[in-house]
C-alpha cells in the first residue's frame, strides 16, 4: 500500500488587490493552509507529498516566502516523506521561473536525491524504488502548452514500477469551455495513458472522475483563491493498494482551509425592516465565513431596502458578505386607478405583461417587470426613485 497527499493551487504570495487591507490576512491564510497540509501529511505518515502546480502565485516572490516553503519541505523530507513539485501556469517553468532562481531541493537540506524533486521538461519522471512507484510530471517551459501534456504518453509495458502516478496542471477538455485554456488534455488521453492515478491542478474546486480504468482528481485549492470558490479548502489523501493483479485507488478529501462558505436563504416577505434584516444576518457573524445571502419570496412595497448599504454595514462581521435580492416585488392589491389615467394604464399594461411572462415561465423577465412596476408606482406616487447607476 502507498499513500499520497495530493494538493495544488496553493498560490502563495497572491496579491489580492480587490481585498484592500484584508489582502495580507488572505495571504496568511494561504500559508496557514499549506502548513496544515504538511501537518496532515506528517500525522498520516504518507509516503509522497504531491503539489500539482501553482504552489506560488507568480515567479516573483520575496526570499522570505521561499524560505518559509523550504522550511515546510524540510519537515517532510526529514520525516522520510518524498516531495514532488510540478510548476503550474502561475509559477510556470520559463526562463524566469522561481524553480530556476531557487534550488528548492538543495535548500530543503536533505541528502537523498529523491527527497524533494521538481518535475520539469528536463526531469519529467521520478522513480521511487522503495515505493515501487514512478511519478510522471507533464509540464512545459511556456505558459501555453504547444500540445496536450498527454500527447503520445503511455506507460511502458513491463515497466519496473508497480504504480504510475501522473501529475498535470491543466484543464480536462470541455468543448466550448476550455478551448482557449493554456493547457488542455482529453478524457480519451487519460484512458489511454496506463496511469494508476492522475493528480490534477488548475481547477480550484475539488472534482474527481474516471476515464475507463484511470481515476483522476482535482484537489482544489487548499484555501480559496477567490471568495466564490465554495468547493475549495481541502487536500486529498490517496491510497494505492494492490492485491495480486488487482489494484485499488481510494480518494479521500481532508479539509485544511479556514474559510467557510455559508449559503443563507431568507424570506423577504417575513422581513419588517432593513435594520431587522441586518440584525438577523449579523447574528451569524463569523470572521472565517463567506456568506451568500439570497433574499427570496415577495418584496413588499412598503419595505425600503438597499443591499449595497446592507453589505457595507455587515462587512466587518464576516470575511466577505454578499446580499442578493431575488425576491419578486408584490403586485398591486385593492382598487386600481381609473384606466384613463397614466397610473391606471401603466399598472394594467405591466400587470398584463407580468402575467404573460409568468404563464410562459420566463422567470427573469417576470422579475424585471415586477421591479419596473414597483419603481413606476413609487415614482407616480411622488417618491424619489434612484436611477440605475446613480
Amino acid at each position: 500500500m502507498v499513500r499520497l497527499l495530493h494538493t495544488a493551487d496553493v498560490h502563495l504570495g497572491a496579491r489580492y488587490r480587490d481585498l484592500g487591507p484584508s489582502a495580507a490576512d488572505q495571504r496568511e491564510r494561504q500559508m496557514t493552509a499549506f502548513k496544515a497540509s504538511v501537518e496532515l501529511a506528517l500525522s498520516e505518515k504518507v509516503d509522497l507529498f504531491i503539489v500539482a502546480g501553482d504552489l506560488f502565485d507568480s515567479n516573483t516572490q520575496p526570499r522570505r516566502s521561499v524560505e518559509a516553503v523550504v522550511g515546510q519541505l524540510r519537515r517532510l523530507a526529514d520525516s522520510g516523506i518524498a516531495v514532488a513539485l510540478l510548476p503550474g501556469t502561475h509559477d510556470v517553468y520559463d526562463a524566469a521561473s522561481i524553480y530556476r532562481a531557487y534550488d528548492l531541493p538543495a535548500l530543503a537540506g536533505h541528502g537523498r536525491d529523491d527527497a524533494v524533486v521538481v518535475l520539469t521538461p528536463d526531469r519529467p519522471a521520478q522513480r521511487y524504488a522503495r515505493l515501487e512507484l514512478t511519478v510522471h510530471g507533464m509540464c512545459f517551459a511556456t505558459k501555453r502548452a504547444p500540445h496536450s501534456p498527454l500527447q503520445g504518453f503511455r506507460v511502458a509495458p513491463g515497466d519496473a514500477s508497480r504504480w504510475h502516478v501522473g501529475v498535470i496542471h491543466g484543464a480536462l477538455a470541455i468543448p466550448g469551455r476550455t478551448d482557449h485554456d493554456e493547457v488542455v488534455f482529453t478524457a480519451e488521453e487519460i484512458a489511454a495513458s496506463g496511469l494508476d492515478y492522475l493528480a490534477l491542478g488548475h481547477w480550484h474546486s475539488f472534482q474527481q472522475g474516471r476515464s475507463r480504468k484511470v481515476p483522476w482528481a482535482y484537489s482544489g485549492a487548499p484555501e480559496p483563491v477567490a471568495l466564490d470558490q465554495d468547493q475549495a479548502g481541502s487536500v486529498l489523501l490517496v491510497t494505492l493498494e494492490a492485491e495480486g493483479a488487482d489494484k485499488r485507488v481510494a480518494i479521500e478529501q481532508r479539509r485544511v482551509g479556514r474559510t467557510r462558505f455559508v449559503p443563507l436563504e431568507m424570506d423577504l416577505g417575513e422581513v419588517t425592516s432593513q435594520a431587522a434584516l441586518e440584525e438577523a444576518i449579523a447574528a451569524k457573524a463569523d470572521p472565517d465565513a463567506v456568506v451568500d445571502v439570497r433574499l427570496r419570496g415577495v418584496w413588499r412595497e412598503d419595505l425600503d431596502l438597499d443591499t449595497d448599504e446592507l453589505e457595507r454595514a455587515l462587512a466587518a462581521r464576516f470575511l466577505r458578505v454578499r446580499v442578493r435580492n431575488l425576491a419578486l416585488p408584490e403586485l398591486p392589491s385593492g382598487p386600481l386607478p381609473p384606466e384613463d389615467t397614466i397610473a391606471g394604464a401603466f399598472i394594467r399594461d405591466l400587470g398584463a405583461r407580468i402575467q404573460a411572462a409568468h404563464s410562459a415561465g420566463r422567470v427573469d423577465e417576470e422579475a424585471e417587470l415586477r421591479d419596473g412596476l414597483r419603481l413606476g408606482r413609487l415614482f407616480l406616487a411622488g417618491h424619489d426613485v434612484p436611477l440605475a447607476g446613480s
